[in-house]
């Protein structure tokens, strides 16, 4: 069996035995990193370690780092309770509402699985309360955390653009994020029809619940100097990157110390609350990338690809591993691994690499709303009040039609309109 071969089949089984045996990906990746690269590629360790991304790995931590500060002063609460205000309590607004917080939450800095954390348990409790249907809410903040998800600032973005940046390929950042947000969008006005969202109250309601639920909904309202001074760092964060070019995760931890100084006693969570496990998973996997690219096997998965005699049925299949692989494991270490595997298949220039990377990237990361995924079981978690073993299975069908459907949807959409220019 050829080097490339075994280094192939020994990802396949990373994502299989982070899948069932529920390990962290990024710490298998790691040992198949040092394994493959020691044995098979005959690496030293610093020919291992030239894989790993240290720039990416310090926008995780400080983009994750300051959105933990703001969890923990109450920031993040008090701009969805101040969105739902907006609305005036109208019913049938709250799950757009929900769409659009996430939504913009990931598309300043926020990781998706942290954004649906926040919002999801609000968005549900909101659900219970208002007889609305938790598949509905649930996919509704899922998409638009994904929505949002892939902005020039965003940790899908800047993951997803670094890796084009790298391998040298055509990339259009501002096409990516608007291509996500329409796909999402989309999807989710088709949901908000077929799941009863027109027969929601267009007026002001009454809660369906005690008076916990409302309490709850009472809490955080306040607009304290400390909230006042976290959204004036989260203001600074998009300013900085936008407008001044300035590196996304040495300003964030920057700002975050600067909230730290001030308000020690809110902020002293935060270190702990920084999604490490998501920052292993992403360093983890992109290390064991670059043994693959050291070794020469993205050359040979590439070609594998290529050899198929058929571009478009090649970007087809790529676009299906990405939805079927992430609906049961990472989306972020899957788009890490599967783009570089399509560099040699794009470099023949058949295929677009712009709407390629954009229908790889939605295919990886729409079908999340599946319990198996970190953004599916939040939602599970969060809901109240409802059968959780039939939600489950709502989560898992539904997963398996974003699975199905979107990837050829987005490959015909974004894919064959560019083939062969």
């Amino acid at each position: 069996m050829s080097p490339e071969l075994i280094s192939i089949l020994v990802l396949v089984v990373v994502f299989v035995i982070a899948t069932t045996r529920s390990i962290n990906m990024g710490a298998l990746a790691f040992a198949a990193a040092f394994g493959v690269g020691t044995l098979v590629a005959g690496l030293d360790a610093d020919g291992i370690f030239a894989g790993f991304p240290g720039s990416l790995f310090v926008v995780l931590v400080g983009v994750t780092y300051l959105f933990a500060i703001a969890h923990a002063n109450g920031t993040t609460d008090w701009l969805v309770h101040g969105a739902v205000r907006l609305v005036g309590g109208r019913v049938a607004l709250i799950p757009w509402m929900m769409f659009a917080i996430t939504g913009l939450l990931t598309a300043i800095g926020a990781v998706s699985p942290a954004a649906v954390a926040i919002v999801a348990p609000i968005a549900l409790s909101f659900a219970a309360r208002y007889k609305i249907s938790p598949l509905l809410m649930g996919a509704m903040v899922v998409h638009g955390a994904q929505g949002g998800g892939f902005s020039p600032i965003s940790i899908y973005g800047a993951i997803v653009n670094g890796i084009v940046a790298d391998e040298g390929l055509a990339g259009d950042p501002v096409f990516l994020f608007l291509a996500s947000l329409v796909v999402n969008l989309v999807i989710a006005a088709v949901l908000f029809v077929v799941l009863g969202g027109l027969k929601l109250p267009r007026h002001a309601a009454e809660p369906v619940g005690d008076d916990e639920d409302a309490s709850e909904d009472t809490a955080a309202r306040h607009l304290t100097p400390v909230r006042i001074a976290t959204l004036a760092a989260l203001a600074a964060l998009v300013v900085a990157v936008l407008g001044f070019d300035l590196d996304a995760g040495l300003t964030a931890i920057s700002l975050a110390v600067l909230l730290s100084v001030f308000w020690p006693k809110t902020s002293k969570e935060a270190v702990a609350q920084i999604s490490w496990p998501t920052v292993l998973l992403i360093c983890g996997v992109i290390t064991y990338v670059g043994v693959l690219q050291e070794m020469g096997t993205i050359d040979y998965a590439g070609n594998s690809v290529s050899d198929i005699g058929v571009p478009l049925l090649g970007a087809l299949l790529i676009c299906y591993i990405g939805a079927i692989v992430s609906a049961f494991a990472s989306s972020v270490g899957i788009m890490g691994a599967l783009i570089p595997l399509a560099v040699p298949f794009l470099a023949q220039g058949q295929v677009g690499a712009v709407g390629m990377i954009a229908a790889l990237a939605i295919s990886a990361t729409v079908v999340d709303v599946s319990p198996f995924s970190t953004n599916g079981a939040l939602v599970l978690a969060a809901a109240r009040d409802i059968d959780r073993d039939r939600f489950f299975r709502q989560l898992m069908v539904y997963g398996g039609i974003m699975v199905v459907v979107v990837p050829a949807v987005v490959w015909l959409a974004m894919v064959v309109p560019g083939f062969g220019r």
